[in-house]
């Protein structure tokens, strides 16, 4: 059952691999973005709960305060634009998140941190191309000023999976 559970999710997230894309106009970028956001959040939690090292657990703190606050900002300027932001994390990370689930504790940490080293090099691809291609100023000045907090994460990431034998760990 486990396997069959396993490969399901796994069949999920690379079919949708090929249906996410990077965000340009406005609409877009706040849902990938608030999506992401949503999913670093829940996996932070998860991460809270099954995580057996304390510096995967503080790490997790870490992304559950940063990201909740990055997706209140973002939530309110999205209102004020009358943009409507996930209330769900996209499927692709759900699947990351079940896959996550079903691992024990022992390889869980690894695979938290390798999954926070890939989850944060496509949140950085999504906003550093809104910077350089997004239509709308005020998300774009959100992007930019989000960024050095979301590439710190990736550095630390990085650090986490290699602490913990990851593959993830190189750039």
């Amino acid at each position: 059952m486990n396997t069959l559970l396993r490969s399901s999710a796994f069949a999920l997230a690379f079919t949708l691999a090929g249906a996410v894309h990077a965000a340009q106009d406005a609409d877009d970028f706040v849902e990938d973005a608030s999506a992401k956001g949503i999913a670093e959040v829940e996996a932070g939690k998860l991460a809270q709960e099954k995580g057996s090292a304390s510096d995967v657990k503080a790490f997790a703190d870490m992304m559950v305060k940063d990201h909740t606050a990055a997706n209140e900002k973002l939530k309110a300027i999205a209102a004020s634009k009358k943009l409507e932001v996930s209330d769900d994390a996209m499927l692709m990370d759900k699947a990351k998140a079940m896959i996550l689930e079903l691992r024990s504790a022992k390889s869980f940490d690894q695979a938290y941190a390798n999954n926070q080293v890939k989850a944060h090099e496509a949140t950085i691809e999504l906003f550093e191309n809104y910077v350089k291609d997004g239509t709308d100023a005020e998300l774009k000045a959100f992007a930019e000023k989000t960024l050095p907090t979301l590439k710190e994460h990736l550095t630390k990431a990085r650090a986490l999976a290699s602490a913990h034998g990851g593959d993830a760990a190189q750039p």
